[in-house]
């Protein structure tokens, strides 16, 4: 049992202050009668809420799938710059979201934004071997020896050694690399330490979530059911 107070702050995305005057002013419903008291108490997902006529429909969690910009930064609050989580548009808002894993400011593609930090720590863990994909537009080409470092694990410059990789090369001095970790700049040290320098970079994919042609940059939605059973099938 939870509280209704609690339960209808955390859906609408309201204080709990708000949401206790909001049914002592009889705007919730449960099971199609009008309640009053906030602390009742609720038997969720067995129990039925309303709100000022509408269903309400009960969610733990929210998964949102956004297509980054270049420029915000993946965090959940800052001072001074943009974040991802301050595009997420008011109707899918709620409290204590935050990206699950980071992307570099002028990395762009998809994120997941959650309030969910088990599946974060799913996808994020580099022991759950989740990879993301990535495009990358760089200043040269990639070799068959580039292939076969990526593969037995690059050596960056500070001798840290990544995990292996899969790097495929793309026309136009582009290619594709699935990496399962996600060390500071990653991507971009693991090709310096090829020799080569990274122009533009793009998260296409998380296991096997790929971005929505449709979705623009700074555009989100949240995922479906499918979608995210997609993250751990690749």
């Amino acid at each position: 049992m939870q509280r209704l107070d609690k339960i209808i702050a955390l859906q609408l995305n309201i204080s709990r202050s708000d949401a206790k005057s909001d049914i002592r002013k009889g705007f919730v419903t449960l099971n199609g009668e009008r309640v009053y008291e906030p602390s009742k108490g609720v038997d969720l997902p067995n129990d039925r809420l309303g709100y000022k006529g509408q269903p309400l429909f009960y969610k733990e969690h929210v998964y949102i799938i956004m297509n980054k910009p270049m420029g915000v930064l993946s965090a959940s609050s800052d001072k001074s710059r943009k974040t991802v989580v301050d595009l997420v548009p008011d109707r899918l808002k709620r409290k204590n979201l935050f990206p699950a894993g980071r992307l570099d400011k002028d990395t762009t593609g998809l994120i997941i934004i959650t309030d969910d930090g088990d599946f974060a720590h799913k996808i994020i863990s580099p022991k759950k071997n989740v990879f993301k994909t990535y495009k990358a537009e760089l200043d040269g080409a990639v070799s068959d020896d580039m292939i076969k470092i990526f593969a037995d694990g690059v050596v960056l410059a500070d001798g840290t050694l990544c995990k292996p990789a899969i790097l495929r090369p793309l026309p136009e001095n582009s290619a594709e690399i699935k990496i399962s970790e996600g060390r500071y700049h990653q991507i971009k040290r693991m090709f310096g330490a090829v020799g080569l320098g990274v122009n533009t970079l793009e998260r296409r994919a998380i296991g096997g979530l790929t971005l929505p042609p449709e979705l623009g940059y700074g555009e989100c939605r949240e995922l479906s059911d499918t979608e995210i059973a997609a993250i751990y099938v690749d």
